[in-house]
């Protein structure tokens, strides 16, 4: 007697069959493909992106370019329709003349003075007052942060006859020390340290090197400093900018005999309509460089500066 066969169940029919070989692999290259594309978008860039930031750096050095080319070039030939596009051959004539015709070198080492005594100062002392507001637990903390804040919303306009009487008291009058005393410290650069440092410094590191016994200062030079270098990199360049361009006050408490660039740059020309055009873009130029050499110098930190905390790990 022979055995029937055993019939095979629904269930194992109606299982469907797992593709294998070319059919799985068709599934496979989509996630990829996707991968490839976030890598591209996150690390390359581009045509259009190169194209764009190409764009965007020929409109942003075309001013310091026509700023050349105005200062090679004579004040008739810039008033002519079409303006020049390339350099002339009169700019060591425009040099000459701007460097005589205003105490242009005095004004150079004047804001090289001023523009370099108030950075130090105020990245110093910066520097220490965002590190107690940002570190150091005492009474009255975010008052006195709030009252330091709240000065930035005063015009400088309303301090000047006050500060002008105090100047000329201290017969100050049209010397340097009347433009570096009064910025030897602003609020701008302390809240700016205090949000560095709030971000940048971990409390930990601090009570660590209380607990090893380090003093205070020891904290400062040892912890603080290396970790602060890249903001106060960045507060030292802006603070330098605005004191190198700094006109409002420079002018009122110094004279043309001994001025500041800008206050020189004023003076530039006669001030009248019909000045020379090319002398005084001379002048320009030659105030804009000292900028440009303290940015390719800083450059590196200030950069890192700008990115540091950008990217949370």
């Amino acid at each position: 007697m022979t055995t029937p066969a055993t019939p095979a169940t629904p269930a194992t029919q109606a299982t469907p069959a797992v593709p294998s070989g070319p059919a799985t692999a068709a599934h496979r290259p989509r996630p990829r493909a996707r991968a490839r594309t976030g890598a591209r978008g996150l690390h390359g860039a581009g045509p259009l992106t190169y194209a764009i930031l190409v764009l965007v750096a020929f409109v942003s050095l075309f001013p310091l370019y026509w700023t050349l080319v105005g200062a090679s070039t004579s004040s008739t030939r810039i008033a002519q329709t079409p303006p020049p596009l390339l350099p002339g051959g009169n700019l060591w004539h425009n040099l000459d003349i701007a460097w005589n015709q205003v105490h242009l070198g005095q004004a150079l080492l004047n804001s090289t003075v001023v523009a370099g005594c108030v950075t130090v100062s105020t990245v110093l002392f910066a520097t220490l007052a965002g590190f107690a507001f940002a570190k150091l637990p005492f009474r009255g903390r975010s008052a006195l942060l709030t009252l330091v804040v709240a000065t930035m919303t005063v015009p400088a306009q309303l301090s000047v006859i006050p500060l002008y009487q105090v100047m000329a008291k201290l017969h100050w009058t049209d010397q340097l020390q009347s433009v570096i005393l009064p910025n030897l410290v602003a609020a701008f650069g302390v809240f700016f340290m205090r949000q560095f440092l709030a971000e940048a410094l971990p409390i930990e590191l601090v009570e660590a090197a209380r607990v090893d016994g380090a003093s205070s200062l020891r904290i400062l030079r040892s912890v603080v400093l290396p970790i602060a270098r890249p903001g106060m990199a960045v507060l030292g360049m802006l603070v330098f900018v605005q004191s190198w361009n700094d006109f409002f006050w420079p002018l009122i408490a110094l004279s043309q005999s001994n001025p500041t660039v800008q206050v020189a740059l004023a003076g530039l020309g006669g001030g009248s309509y019909d000045s020379d055009q090319a002398v005084i873009l001379t002048g320009a130029l030659l105030g804009t460089a000292p900028l440009l050499l303290v940015f390719a110098l800083l450059g590196k930190h200030i950069v890192g500066g700008i990115t540091a905390g950008a990217v949370k790990s």
